[in-house]
C-alpha cells in the first residue's frame, strides 16, 4: 500500500470487470454488477460474510459499491495495513450511522440530549493515544485474572439452571446475560434490568451498524435515547464515591490526574459504548464459536477429551466465524489499496470476516481447524494501536463458557432450526442457539467431583508452540539410497489441511525440544495424507537420524502446520526449477503445480548419482522433455552461468539444495531482478552471534507504542519475547521465515537465507531470530 497520485483512467484498473458495469467508481473505473449487487444487509451477508464476499477476496478485492458510496476491502494483508495506518485512515467513522435517519428520528434522540462524542474506537491521534495509556492498566493480564472467579461463578449458576432440562436456548438462556453481567461488573455499573439493557445494546447496534425502516427509526431513537440518559445517570453516582473496582470508577479517578485527557464527555460515551463493546461482542462470539463446535463434531469432542484444546479453539472460532465482521474507515489522503486507486474523503467498509479466510495468510481458510497454529493471527479484534482492549477479557470468558459446557455437556447436540441475526454490516451472532441433550447421560451425576475441576485460563493470545497435531505414520517408503517417503494420516482418517507447493510441517523428532522442518512433497489436493521425503543425515541436526532410526508404519508423532515461506507466484507466466539432492522435495512439488497450471518451466534435477535422487521415474513421466537430470557420476553437471546467462523479465527462479549450489545461483543471478530468484536452504550460513563484534540497539514497536533495547548479546527474537511481545519462530537459524516482523523504519544487518535480493535491499522486513539492525534504531509494525 502507498500513496500514489490518483488515476480516472478505468483502463488502468487492474481488475478485469467484464461486461455490463454498473456506473462508475468516484476516480472512473467501471463498477462490476457484482460491486454494484453487494448488500451488507441482505441474507447472505449476514449468514455468511466470508462465502458472501468470496468472489471480491479472490477476482476483485477493492471494489466501490454506489449504493452504500463505499469501497469495500477484503483480503488480509490489505486490511491488516489499513488498521496500522491509523493516520491515512482515521476511524473517525467507525460509529458513524450507515444508515442516515429522518427527522423525527433525530429529534427524538436530541429530546434525550442524546451526545454521543468520541471514544478509544473513533478518535484519531494524537487524543486517541494518549487517552488509551492513562486508560490501559485495568485490561493487563495481572488485572483481568481477578474476574476469573465472577465468570466461572456465573457460568456454573446458569448451567445449574436448565443443566436438567435437555434443551435450551442458550442466547436466551445464558450467553447475552453472562457477559452482559461480567461487563457490568468489569465497568462497575450496578446490574440493572437485563431485558432494558438488551433492547437498549441492540437499539444502540442497529441505530448504527444497521438499516432501520422509516417506521421503526423513532423506536430504535427512544431505546437509543433512553441509554444515553441511563448512562449519564449511572455517571453520575460513580462521581459521588469513585473508588472502588470498575473501570469506569478508575476513568474518574485518572480525570482527577488528566482532566484535559478524561473529559466528562468523553467519559460518558465511554460508559455506554463500554457497556456494548464489552459485552455483545462476547455474546455474539460465544454463540458463534458453540455453534461452529457443534456443527463440528470432531472438535467438540477433541476439546471434550482435551481442555488443554480451548484457548486455540476460541481463537480459530474467532477466525473461522468472528463476531465483528466489518469495520468503517475514512482515507484522509489519496491511496492505492491492491492497485486500485482511492481518493482521500473516501470510505472504506473493511470486511476483517473475509481477510480471516484470504487463503494467502491462512493455508486451507475454509477448513476449521481447532490446531491451527496462527489462528490467533485473526483480525476479529482489528489490529494495531486501535486493537479492542478488551480482547483478553473476552477470550477468558469464551474458555470458561467452552470449559463448563464440555465438561458438564459432552453430549450436547444443536437442535434443528434456523440461523437469524440482526441486520447489520459489522457484528453477527446467532438470535437463538438451540441446543439439546439427554439429561439422563450428564457426567456430573455419577461423578459430581467433576464440577469442581478447572482448567488454567489463557489470558491472550495462544501461545503458537502449544498446540501438536497427532498423525499416524501411514507407510515409511524408500524411494532412493539413503531416501524415505514418509507418509501420515490422520489417527482417526479424516482430512488433513491442505497445502501449497513449497510448504513445509514441523516434526517432534523424538522430545518436544527437537523440532525440525520438512517440506511437504506429493499432491497438495490430497487431503488424506501429508508426505514429505527425508535423507539420512548421521552428522546433521538430529531430526533425520532420528526419523530414519525409530519412525515405522504405525507410528505416532506429533506435527505443527503446514506452513508455507517458500510461495510460487503463480502468476509468473514461466518459471525454472533448480533441485539439489534431497531439494526435490518442494521443487518437485511447485514444478507438478506449474504442470497443472499450463505455465511454460523447466526443471533441473541435480544429484550425486542417480540411485540417491528421489522421483525419477515419476518426474519423467510427469514432465518429460522439460525435466534435465544432472547425475555426478555421471559427468552431467547443471551449468549455472549457461542456463542463466540471459535475464528473462517475468521468469521466476526456484530452488532448493546445498549451501554451494544456492551461493552459486545468486553469483549468476546477479543481473537478474531482485526478486527473480527465491530459494529454500537446509541450513543456516549465519554465524553464532558474537557480542564483541555486535552492538545494541533499540526497536520502536510502532503498534504498541513501547521501546525495547537489543543487547549485543541478544537476537531482536529474545528481546521482543523477553518484553512479552510474541513472536512465532520455528528454526531460529534464519532458515524457515516464520519470525519475519514488518520493518516500518530504519536499515537492517539481514543475515537469513529467506529473503530475496530485493527484499533485502528495500529493508521492509526482516527475520527477528538472526537479522539485525544496521544503526541503532529500528522500527517495527509489533
Amino acid at each position: 500500500m502507498n500513496n500514489a497520485s490518483l488515476t480516472t483512467n478505468a483502463a488502468a484498473c487492474p481488475f478485469g470487470h467484464g461486461r455490463g458495469a454498473a456506473g462508475q467508481t468516484p476516480t472512473g473505473c467501471p463498477v462490476s454488477p457484482r460491486a454494484a449487487n453487494f448488500d451488507p444487509f441482505s441474507d447472505g451477508y449476514q449468514q455468511d460474510p466470508p462465502e458472501y464476499v468470496r468472489w471480491a477476496r479472490e477476482q476483485e478485492p477493492v471494489f466501490y459499491n454506489p449504493a452504500m458510496g463505499y469501497w469495500v476491502v477484503t483480503r488480509y494483508d490489505s486490511i491488516k495495513a489499513i488498521f496500522r495506518d491509523n493516520i491515512a485512515f482515521s476511524p473517525s467513522i467507525a460509529l458513524e450511522k450507515i444508515t442516515p435517519t429522518g427527522d423525527e428520528a433525530n429529534a427524538v434522540l436530541a429530546s434525550y440530549s442524546y451526545g454521543m462524542g468520541r471514544t478509544l474506537v473513533n478518535e484519531d491521534e494524537p487524543t486517541h493515544m494518549a487517552r488509551r495509556r492513562v486508560l490501559m492498566d485495568p485490561f493487563t493480564p495481572g488485572e483481568l485474572t481477578q474476574h476469573e472467579p465472577v465468570v466461572r461463578k456465573l457460568a456454573r449458576e446458569y448451567v445449574d439452571r436448565f443443566i436438567d432440562d435437555g434443551k435450551a436456548d442458550l442466547v436466551d438462556q445464558m450467553l447475552w446475560e453472562v457477559p452482559l453481567t461480567v461487563a457490568l461488573h468489569f465497568l462497575g455499573v450496578p446490574e440493572e434490568d437485563m431485558d432494558t439493557l438488551r433492547e437498549y445494546s441492540i437499539a444502540h447496534t442497529v441505530n448504527t451498524w444497521g438499516r432501520p425502516r422509516p417506521d421503526e427509526q423513532v423506536a430504535v431513537a427512544h431505546a437509543v435515547g433512553k441509554f444515553w440518559q441511563f448512562a449519564g445517570k449511572v455517571l453520575d453516582k460513580m462521581r459521588l464515591d469513585p473508588s472502588g473496582p470498575g473501570w469506569m470508577k478508575y476513568g474518574i479517578r485518572k480525570q482527577a490526574e488528566y482532566p484535559d485527557v478524561v473529559t466528562d464527555s468523553y467519559l460518558h460515551s465511554m460508559m455506554m459504548a463500554g457497556i456494548v463493546a464489552a459485552h455483545e461482542t462476547t455474546a455474539n462470539g460465544t454463540a458463534n464459536a458453540l455453534k461452529l463446535l457443534l456443527q463440528h463434531p470432531r472438535a467438540w469432542r477433541e476439546i471434550c477429551d482435551d481442555p488443554g484444546l480451548i484457548p486455540n479453539a476460541v481463537d480459530e472460532c474467532l477466525r473461522h466465524n468472528g463476531s465483528v465482521a466489518a469495520w468503517r474507515r475514512l482515507a484522509t489522503r489519496d491511496v492505492t489499496i491492491e492497485g486500485v486507486d482511492i481518493p482521500a474523503g473516501a470510505r472504506l467498509l473493511i470486511v476483517t470476516s473475509s481477510a480471516n479466510h484470504d487463503e494467502r495468510h491462512f493455508p486451507d481458510a475454509d477448513l476449521f481447524d481447532i490446531r491451527r497454529d496462527n489462528a490467533g493471527e485473526h483480525l476479529t479484534f482489528g489490529y494495531g494501536s486501535h486493537q479492542c482492549m478488551g480482547k483478553n477479557l473476552a477470550r477468558m470468558e469464551m474458555q470458561i463458557f467452552l470449559e463448563e459446557f464440555t465438561r458438564r455437556l459432552p453430549h450436547m447436540t444443536l437442535s434443528e432450526q434456523t440461523f437469524s441475526y440482526v441486520p447489520n454490516t459489522s457484528f453477527r451472532g446467532p438470535e437463538h442457539l438451540l441446543v439439546q441433550w439427554d439429561p439422563a447421560r450428564n457426567p456430573e451425576r455419577a461423578n459430581r467431583a467433576l464440577l469442581d475441576a478447572r482448567v488454567p485460563v489463557r489470558i491472550g493470545e495462544p501461545a503458537r508452540h502449544a498446540i501438536t497435531r497427532p498423525v499416524r505414520v501411514a507407510s515409511v517408503t524408500p524411494v532412493a539410497e539413503g531416501v524415505v517417503k514418509l507418509r501420515f494420516t490422520a489417527l482417526d482418517g479424516a482430512a488433513l489441511p491442505r497445502w501449497t507447493p513449497g510448504a513445509h510441517i514441523d516434526i517432534e523428532c523424538g522430545a518436544p525440544a527437537l523440532i525440525r522442518q520438512y517440506s511437504l512433497c506429493g499432491d497438495p489436493d490430497d487431503a488424506s495424507a501429508l508426505e514429505i521425503t527425508v535423507l539420512c543425515e548421521p552428522e546433521g541436526r538430529g531430526g533425520s537420524a532420528w526419523i530414519h532410526a525409530h519412525l515405522r508404519a504405525g507410528d505416532m508423532v506429533h506435527i505443527r502446520g503446514p506452513r508455507n515461506h517458500f510461495r510460487m507466484d503463480e502468476s509468473a507466466p514461466r518459471a525454472i526449477f533448480i533441485a539439489g539432492g534431497i531439494g526435490i522435495t518442494p521443487i518437485g512439488a511447485m514444478a507438478r503445480r506449474a504442470r497443472a497450471l499450463g505455465m511454460a518451466y523447466e526443471l533441473h534435477y541435480s544429484g550425486r548419482s542417480r540411485k540417491t535422487m528421489a522421483f525419477l521415474a515419476e518426474l519423467a513421466q510427469l514432465h518429460g522433455e522439460r525435466l534435465h537430470v544432472h547425475a555426478g557420476d555421471e559427468g552431467r553437471r547443471n551449468d549455472l552461468p549457461a542456463l542463466l546467462a540471459n535475464p528473462e523479465p517475468g521468469t521466476q527462479i526456484y530452488a532448493c539444495g546445498p549451501v554451494g549450489m544456492l551461493r552459486a545461483l545468486q553469483d549468476c543471478c546477479a543481473a537478474w531482478p531482485g526478486d527473480a530468484l527465491r530459494t529454500e536452504h537446509f541450513i543456516a550460513t549465519a554465524t553464532v552471534l558474537d557480542p564483541a563484534k555486535e552492538h545494541a540497539f533499540e526497536l520502536e514497536l510502532r503498534d504498541s507504542g513501547r521501546v525495547v533495547g537489543v543487547r549485543a548479546d541478544q537476537t531482536v527474537l529474545a528481546a521482543l519475547r523477553a518484553a512479552g511481545v510474541e513472536v512465532r519462530s520455528d528454526c531460529e537459524e534464519g532458515l524457515c521465515g516464520s519470525c519475519e516482523v514488518q520493518v516500518l523504519a530504519g536499515q537492517v544487518d539481514h543475515r537469513d537465507v529467506v529473503l530475496t535480493r530485493a527484499e533485502r535491499e528495500a529493508s521492509v522486513k526482516m527475520m527477528a531470530c538472526c537479522s539485525r539492525a544496521a544503526g541503532k534504531k529500528l522500527v517495527l509494525a509489533l
